[in-house]
């Protein structure tokens, strides 16, 4: 099989990388030399996105299982409608980096595009806090979402779970326990290039040349958030969606990936067992697309209609 990447995310790529030293691949497991390096890219990424006009934010705490306080950050856009839709968002970062701050222009953008408002979580994350803290401190965001629904102008029938990457993956997770211990139905789940699935370290050579999150990288997100029960039977489907068993009664899903992303088998497999089940599927694989396309190259023709994809999706909650 031949992959070929996306032209146009091929040059900002380069334009991206340009003047910056080559550095040796950090060895598997080095989560700390990951962590910075992948901040600090997502931080330049973050830098560059456009937002239109303002948005408002306010800040709030949800409070986790142990009482830890979670911090949120709403984002509210002009004309906002008191009693639409929220998206509840989940930030990216391999179970090991990625901060609120870091995505701010991110989440800004789609708040504004789409009108809705956002609610994005500070979550805890691995190796300081292996699983389940993550995920229970964004079920503990969507549940106070749902319990404060009046403070927020939000109608509770139209909260929707989104997150990317790793986000993604517990954005699964998350509508899986809202399902399982009884939280109002959600709205939507968007999964973006979602992080499914722990048993996913398998290398491709059709792809490696590509790659921006690669299996190395993948192994060490999942031990740092499993450690040795990473690949075992032991592992939850709360913490590695595709593990679960039972996919009926999940909200109806938006899922997108590219075809050069190491979660695409992860992902098309997740979202057939969805249809499979009779939950209403919205799924998009983009040719020539590797991981975080629309965030590398922002103004390719694959990004834009991503982007706007979703952007469709939040405004319509």
């Amino acid at each position: 099989m031949v992959h070929q990447i996306d032209p146009e995310i091929s040059s900002a790529m380069t334009a991206l990388s340009t003047g910056t030293p080559v550095q040796e691949a950090p060895k598997v497991a080095d989560w700390a030399t990951r962590r910075a390096a992948t901040n600090a890219l997502l931080a330049a990424m973050s830098s560059r996105v456009v937002v239109p006009g303002p948005v408002a934010t306010d800040h709030f705490d949800a409070t986790a299982g142990d009482l830890t306080t979670i911090p949120l950050r709403l984002y509210s856009p002009p004309g906002a409608d008191v009693g639409g839709g929220l998206v509840v968002y989940l930030h990216g970062g391999g179970m090991f980096c990625g901060t609120v701050d870091v995505y701010d222009n991110f989440v800004r953008r789609y708040a504004h595009d789409s009108g809705t408002k956002i609610l994005a979580v500070d979550y805890r994350f691995a190796p300081e806090f292996p699983f389940p803290y993550a995920v229970e401190d964004s079920y503990a965001a969507l549940s106070w979402t749902f319990e404060h629904a009046d403070l927020l102008g939000v109608d509770p029938s139209r909260v929707a779970i989104a997150g990317d990457s790793a986000g993604g993956g517990m954005a699964a997770a998350v509508a899986q326990m809202a399902r399982d211990r009884g939280l109002p139905p959600l709205a939507m789940q968007v999964l973006i290039y979602p992080m499914l699935d722990d048993r996913n370290t398998t290398h491709d050579p059709d792809i490696a040349g590509y790659l921006t999150w690669n299996w190395d990288d993948n192994i060490t997100g999942w031990s740092a958030l499993l450690g040795d029960e990473a690949g075992t039977d032991a592992v939850s489907p709360y913490a590695a969606p595709a593990r679960q068993q039972v996919m009926s009664g999940l909200a109806p899903t938006y899922i997108d990936v590219g075809t050069l992303d190491i979660f695409r088998d992860e992902t098309l497999q997740y979202a057939s067992r969805l249809v499979a089940a009779g939950v209403p599927v919205e799924l998009h694989m983009h040719p020539g697309a590797p991981h975080a396309f629309e965030a590398l190259a922002p103004e390719s023709a694959v990004a834009k209609r991503a982007l706007g994809d979703r952007i469709r999706v939040f405004s319509e909650l």
